[in-house]
C-alpha cells in the first residue's frame, strides 16, 4: 500500500489544476483553471438540486426510507457506466505507461494506482449526488447525527465494487483483443458490444422476468428499489446501515470492496505487462504492394488523418461514436416495430397523437448524432505533437476546416439514416422528409462548427492521458451540457408548437435559426483559430 500511495501521491500532483494554479505564471492558464472550477461547481450544483428534489418528492409521499438504496443505485450505475468508458484510456496503453514500468514497482502496484487515481477523478460526481440525497433525507427522516457521519464514510465504498467489476470486464475485453493482430479495433468491437448490451439489459430483463408481480412492483418506487437491492447486495447493506444503523452491514461493505480491489488487481497484474505491450504494438501487413498514391486536397487529408486518429484509438472511437452507432440502432428498432408504437412505450400507453412529434425527428435524432462531435476534443488530441501541427505550411484556419470536415463526414451520414428510417416509420410526407434532412444537416452543420469553439477556446495540450480530454476536457464539457438540455428543450418546444404552428413553416423556421447559430459558430471558430493559431 505504501508503493500504492507513492505513485497515486505523484499522479495526482502532477496532474492537479489546483497544484497548477498555485505555481503556475501563465495568466491565461491560471483563468482556464478558475473557469475551469467555475463550471465544475455549477455542474455539481444542478446535481445536487436535482438529487434533492428526488429525495423531496420520497419524503412527499412518505417513502424516505427508499432514499438511501436509491442514491446507492444511482452512484453505482454511474460509478459502473463512467469505468467502462474510460478504463482502456487509465488502466491500458496509457503515455506513462514506459516511465512507470521502468520503476521497481509490480505491475499489480501500478494497475491499482491508476485505478485509484482513476477513482478519486471521479470521485465528486458521486459524492455530489450522495452529499446531496443525504441533506434531502437528513430532512425528512431526521436521523442521529452519526447517520451523517456514516453515510459519508460509506459513500467513499459505494462506487467502488462497480467500478472494480467494469475494470476487470475493461482487462477481460483487452485481455481477449490482445491475442488478436488487429488488437485495438478487436478491443473496439468488444467494447461497443459490451456497452449497447447494457444498454439494453433493462429490456431484457423486463422480456424475461414479464410477469404480474414485476409490474407491481415496478409500480411502486418503494417496492423496485428494494428488489433491486435483492439482486445487488450492496445497495442492502448501504440502505440498512442508514436505515438500521447495521454496523455489520457497514463494515461488510468496507470489507468486500477492500477484499475485491486486493483480488482484481492480483489477477490483473499477472497479465498487465503483456496486455499494454499488445496494444502499444502495431501488425504490419505481410503483403505490401506498391500502389500510385493517392492526391488530396489539404483539407481531406486533415479530415483523413482525424479518421485514423479516432480509428487508432478505443476510448475515442467507443466515445465518438456511440452516438452514431445508438442511432442506427434505433432505427432499426423503428423500422421493425413502427414510430407510433415507440412513441406509445416512450409515452407509457398514454393517449397520444404520434403525429404530433414528426415535426421533432430531426431533433431526436441530433440528440445521439450531436451527443458528441470529435471537433470538441480533436485539437486538445494534438497534446504533445502540437508543435509539429504548428510547423506545418498551412493556415491554421485550413487545419481546423480539416477537423470540421471529418466530424460532418461522420455525422452526416448516420442523421441522413435516422431520418429517412424515422420518416419512413412515420408516414411523413415527401417534401416534409427533405425539409427535415435539410434541418439534419444544419444541426451537424451547427454541432461541427460550435464544437470546435469550444476546443480551441478550452484547448489543453498538457494531458498524460486521452481521457482527460475525451471523457473529461473542459472543451468536452462545455460543448456537451448546454448541447445535450438544449436538444431535450427543444423537441418539447416543437411538440408544443405542433398544435399551433403548421409543421412546415415551423420546420423552415428552425432551419433558418440552426443555419444562422452554425455561421455565426464557424465564423467564431476561424477567429479563434488565427488568434490562437
Amino acid at each position: 500500500m505504501k508503493e500504492i500511495k507513492l505513485l497515486l501521491k505523484t499522479l495526482l500532483l502532477s496532474t492537479s489544476q489546483i497544484n497548477i494554479f498555485k505555481h503556475s505564471t501563465d495568466k491565461k492558464k491560471r483563468k482556464k483553471i478558475v473557469g475551469g472550477f467555475i463550471g465544475a461547481v455549477i455542474v455539481y450544483g444542478m446535481i445536487m438540486c436535482y438529487a434533492i428534489a428526488m429525495c423531496v418528492g420520497y419524503g412527499t409521499f412518505g417513502m424516505i426510507d427508499a432514499a438511501p438504496v436509491m442514491c446507492a443505485i444511482i452512484i453505482s450505475s454511474l460509478a459502473f457506466f463512467f469505468t467502462i468508458f474510460k478504463t482502456n484510456g487509465y488502466l491500458f496503453n496509457f503515455k506513462e505507461y514506459d516511465m512507470l514500468m521502468s520503476l521497481p514497482f509490480e505491475c499489480s502496484t501500478v494497475a491499482a494506482s491508476k485505478f485509484l487515481y482513476m477513482y478519486i477523478k471521479s470521485l465528486p460526481w458521486y459524492l455530489s449526488i450522495s452529499v446531496a440525497m443525504m441533506i434531502g433525507y437528513g430532512i425528512f427522516a431526521k436521523p442521529f447525527f452519526v447517520i451523517y457521519i456514516v453515510w459519508l464514510l460509506l459513500s467513499l465504498f459505494l462506487p467502488l465494487i462497480p467500478m472494480l467489476a467494469a475494470a476487470f470486464l475493461g482487462f477481460l475485453i483487452a485481455r481477449i483483443s490482445s491475442g488478436f493482430k488487429k488488437t485495438n479495433l478487436i478491443q473496439t468491437i468488444l467494447t461497443f458490444i459490451f456497452v449497447i448490451f447494457c444498454f439494453s439489459l433493462r429490456y431484457i430483463i423486463e422480456y424475461v422476468f414479464r410477469d404480474d408481480k414485476v409490474e407491481e412492483s415496478l409500480e411502486n418506487i418503494s417496492k423496485a428499489t428494494s428488489s433491486a437491492a435483492v439482486y445487488y447486495p450492496p445497495l442492502g447493506w448501504f440502505s440498512d446501515a442508514i436505515t438500521k444503523g447495521s454496523v455489520f452491514e457497514g463494515v461488510l461493505l468496507v470489507f468486500v470492496s477492500a477484499v475485491l480491489f486486493t483480488v482484481v488487481f492480483r489477477i490483473v497484474g499477472k497479465s498487465y505487462r503483456n496486455i499494454n505491450s499488445a496494444l502499444k504494438s502495431h501488425a504490419a501487413a505481410g503483403r505490401y504492394k506498391m500502389t500510385a498514391q493517392k492526391k488530396r486536397s489539404v483539407v481531406w487529408s486533415i479530415a483523413y488523418k482525424e479518421l485514423k486518429r479516432m480509428t487508432g484509438s478505443t476510448t475515442y472511437i467507443v466515445n465518438g461514436a456511440m452516438g452514431e452507432l445508438l442511432v442506427l440502432i434505433f432505427s432499426v428498432i423503428v423500422l421493425i416495430f413502427g414510430f407510433d408504437k415507440i412513441v406509445l412505450v416512450v409515452t407509457s400507453g398514454a393517449p397520444f397523437d404520434a403525429s404530433i412529434v414528426r415535426p421533432a425527428i430531426p431533433f431526436i435524432i441530433y440528440f445521439f448524432v450531436g451527443m458528441m462531435a470529435t471537433t470538441a476534443c480533436s485539437p486538445s488530441l494534438e497534446g504533445k505533437n502540437y508543435w509539429i501541427v504548428q510547423s506545418l505550411p498551412i493556415d491554421k484556419r485550413t487545419l481546423y476546416r480539416g477537423k470540421m470536415l471529418f466530424n460532418m463526414c461522420l455525422t452526416v451520414p448516420f442523421m441522413t439514416v435516422g431520418i429517412l428510417c424515422l420518416s419512413i416509420s412515420a408516414g411523413v410526407a415527401a417534401l416534409d422528409t427533405v425539409l427535415y434532412l435539410i434541418l439534419g444537416v444544419a444541426l451537424c452543420l451547427f454541432s461541427t462548427a460550435w464544437g470546435c469553439v469550444c476546443g480551441i477556446k478550452h484547448m489543453r495540450l498538457d494531458w498524460e492521458n486521452e481521457v482527460e480530454v475525451v471523457k473529461q476536457g473542459a472543451a468536452v464539457s462545455v460543448y456537451l451540457l448546454p448541447n445535450m438540455f438544449v436538444t431535450m428543450a427543444l423537441v418539447g418546444l416543437v411538440i408544443f408548437l405542433g398544435f399551433y404552428v403548421n409543421p412546415i413553416l415551423l420546420t423552415i423556421i428552425f432551419i433558418a435559426v440552426v443555419a444562422v447559430l452554425a455561421i455565426l459558430s464557424y465564423f467564431r471558430a476561424m477567429t479563434l483559430a488565427v488568434k490562437r493559431g
